[in-house]
């Protein structure tokens, strides 16, 4: 079937550790037509499906929304809110299985659904799956904004070993172009900074990150965007933290910061601090970025 649009669809899951689970998810998708212009100030109509076991496994949960995308194309909202169509958002066992969303999409603001885009959750928000992880002791658990691994914990979630994990942001930031514009290098992962970093080979920004070995660790990589997007998030914590070693570290209320995603040859993804929106810089702009590890 030929596709009249594309969609570049990012997540953003938070929550925080000790307070009641949001029985939601924010959703974010960049919505493009066919000859890659945006599709702005439009209502959209859309359909997530939660699935349970893989790409095309079961929806344990659908709902429909009617969104409207903004200047830049970029539709935001709440999955957990919309029209039920089947299943209990709250009744979701996080951590009983993989999950993907699946996303179906009329651009025109109705229901004949002409794009459809899946994508796994490689993580889940932290409160969510704490409400099902029987097996998850609390004797020597994180928590966010804790000084650990080289920096400080940002994003927590709970493995499939049930086990916490999470992400670690850098005490300091540098600035540097991201790449040569009109080079591709296929780093176009939204949810995966260690495979886009590694395709950077021509970057001053992932040179600095690849040559930091603070705290002894070596892993450290530029974020994707869904990476960069839960440090937005969670910069309160993050601030806090950073401000109690040294109030230079802080991160920026007024910069974007680099992710690893690439757009095209000529631009890669930026995140706004000052705003809270994702969009893309041309390669060739000096723009803030923070190195990033998981554990």
């Amino acid at each position: 079937m030929k596709r009249i649009f594309t969609i570049v669809a990012v997540l953003l899951m938070t929550a925080n550790v000790w307070a009641q689970a949001p029985e939601k998810m924010s959703y974010q998708a960049v919505v493009r037509n066919s000859s890659d212009a945006l599709v702005t100030t439009q209502a959209v109509g859309m359909q997530i499906s939660i699935l349970q076991g893989g790409a095309t496994g079961t929806p344990v949960y659908v709902e429909t929304q009617t969104p409207t995308t903004n200047a830049n194309g970029l539709v935001s909202l709440e999955i957990g809110t919309g029209t039920v169509v089947s299943g209990d958002f709250t009744t979701i066992d996080w951590g009983n299985d993989t999950y993907f969303i699946n996303t179906e999409t009329d651009p025109t603001g109705g229901t004949s659904y002409s794009i459809t885009g899946t994508s796994q959750l490689m993580s889940v928000p932290y409160a969510l799956h704490a409400k099902t992880a029987e097996n998850f002791s609390s004797a020597g658990a994180h928590y966010l904004g804790e000084e650990f691994g080289g920096g400080v914990i940002y994003h927590l979630y709970i493995g499939s070993d049930s086990n916490q994990h999470g992400l670690i942001v850098n005490k300091t930031e540098s600035t540097a172009v991201w790449q040569a514009t009109g080079t591709t290098t296929n780093a176009t992962r939204s949810w995966d900074g260690v495979y886009n970093t590694n395709l950077m080979t021509s970057s001053a920004a992932a040179a600095y990150v690849n040559a930091l070995a603070d705290g002894g660790f070596t892993d450290w990589y530029l974020p994707s965007i869904d990476e960069l997007r839960r440090l937005y998030a969670n910069r309160d914590f993050a601030n806090k933290a950073l401000n109690a070693i040294g109030g230079a570290t802080l991160l920026s209320n007024t910069a974007y910061y680099w992710s690893s995603t690439e757009y095209s040859a000529a631009n890669a993804f930026v995140f706004g601090f000052f705003d809270g929106y994702a969009a893309y810089g041309n390669k060739s702009v000096a723009f803030s970025f923070r190195a990033v590890r998981a554990f």
